[in-house]
């Protein structure tokens, strides 16, 4: 089979992000596919996401996810090595997905204009960290925080801190230091979708975006502006 050639964006435009390892090297999810071929591969990555959410990563069997993709185990091995092949297709949608989101971070300002950027943009994280939770718990797991997956992870979080510090840097007074500022803001963000996902904190989630986006500019302006919506 051909090797993989699928291509990997975040690594190629930021240095600091990590590229994911080869996993699978002699899949065909990175040849050319037919419709139906895409249709196919796209239903065993759900079947996939399917069976991560509901097993975890390490309990999760290639027999788990044919079975919930209604196909065959020959069918699973045209287009995937194995679990962690299918795991890394998924891994590297999910790193796409959120460098794309880490670049669309609205300047960070202290009226309602900014607090109200800042809310849709916390939204649309809290959305897509909820559609990905599987592959992003999987992430977070400290069994695999060493292999290639776990490095993808860390380098989506240092994807969004270089944003936040060129939007932290922009915005706030002299005695904040935008790299530790920065940190701090992501590691909130990130920790406390990743509690509410994982059912450690129970709490809505405008509640959850109304809170961070108060959070943020308090920590940057001082007292956080008084909004109906916060």
């Amino acid at each position: 089979m051909h090797s993989r050639s699928r291509p990997k964006p975040a690594a190629a435009l930021s240095p600091a992000f990590p590229e994911p390892t080869d996993a699978g090297s002699g899949s065909a999810s990175g040849r050319e596919l037919r419709e139906r071929g895409k249709r196919t591969m796209a239903k065993l990555l759900d079947a996939g996401t399917q069976v991560f959410a509901k097993r975890g990563y390490h309990a999760a069997r290639v027999d788990d996810i044919v079975k919930v993709a209604k196909t065959s185990h020959g069918t699973f091995y045209l287009y995937f090595l194995n679990k962690e092949d299918l795991f890394q297709a998924l891994a590297e949608q999910v790193a796409t997905a959120m460098y794309d989101l880490a670049n669309t971070l609205p300047p960070v300002t202290p009226d309602e204009d900014g607090a109200a950027a800042l809310r849709v943009w916390l939204n649309k994280f809290s959305d897509l960290y909820r559609q990905y939770g599987p592959i992003i718990r999987a992430w977070t797991e400290a069994e695999i925080g060493d292999s290639g997956f776990g490095r993808l992870g860390t380098g989506v979080l240092t994807e969004f801190g270089r944003v936040f510090v060129e939007r932290v840097r922009q915005a706030a007074p002299p005695n904040i230091e935008p790299t530790v500022a920065a940190m701090a803001l992501v590691a909130m963000i990130e920790r406390v979708n990743y509690y509410v996902l994982s059912g450690q904190v129970h709490v809505e989630q405008d509640a959850m975006v109304n809170t961070l986006a108060a959070v943020t500019q308090a920590s940057l302006f001082g007292t956080p502006l008084r909004s109906q919506n916060v």
